[in-house]
């Protein structure tokens, strides 16, 4: 599928603060616990190694999105804008 194809239908193309907050902190204690990194390079600590992927966008990861009726759009996260970069 390519990021012509893919359109995201429920909420914005960027990814939000709340999102980005769970992605890092999930990622760098899955890093802390001894996951292997994505990236590479001298980092101090785990968060940065999450931050680094993530803005990278190399994370295997899926964002769901659900509106109040229970529908739902699970959306990788290669196909979302970071404004925190």
């Amino acid at each position: 599928m390519s990021k012509e194809e893919f359109k995201i239908l429920i909420g914005p193309e960027t990814i939000t603060k709340y999102e980005y907050a769970r992605i890092i902190g999930a990622r760098a204690m899955m890093l802390s616990m001894g996951a292997p990194p994505f990236v590479q390079g001298s980092f101090k600590n785990a968060f940065q190694i999450a931050e680094a992927e993530v803005k990278s966008k190399l994370i295997p990861i899926l964002i769901r999105r659900t509106l109040p009726d229970g529908q739902y759009q699970d959306i990788p996260l290669k196909y979302l804008k970071i404004p925190f970069s």
